[in-house]
């Protein structure tokens, strides 16, 4: 049986795990290729990609002996509804205030 997925935004509370989600944004990646370009070691790219993947955020496949990253579409673009969601609500909001308030 399959770990319960985990909160994203649990996920993403973490500096070193949003970090990866932006690299990852830029295209697939090893996880030697992400320890490369941050600043944590490969074990703990890896504990964060377990977390991440958990979370539905990335999604990995075999090349080899490799295993290769990437951004979960589905994962991401729920992520992305709720955020637009909430801040959309917000911006309507807020622009309502500011066209009834403006020149006093």
């Amino acid at each position: 049986m399959s770990p319960a997925p985990q909160d994203p935004f649990a996920a993403l509370g973490d500096a070193n795990r949003r970090a990866i989600v932006e690299v990852l944004a830029g295209g697939d990646r090893s996880v030697q290729q992400l320890a490369d370009e941050l600043p944590i070691s490969r074990p703990a790219v890896s504990r964060h990609l377990r977390l991440l993947k958990e979370a539905g955020l990335v999604t990995d496949r075999a090349d080899g002996v490799k295993r290769i990253y990437s951004l979960d579409d589905s994962g991401v673009a729920e992520v992305r509804r709720y955020m637009e969601q909430v801040w959309g609500d917000a911006a309507a909001r807020f622009r309502l205030v500011t066209e009834n308030t403006e020149g006093g």
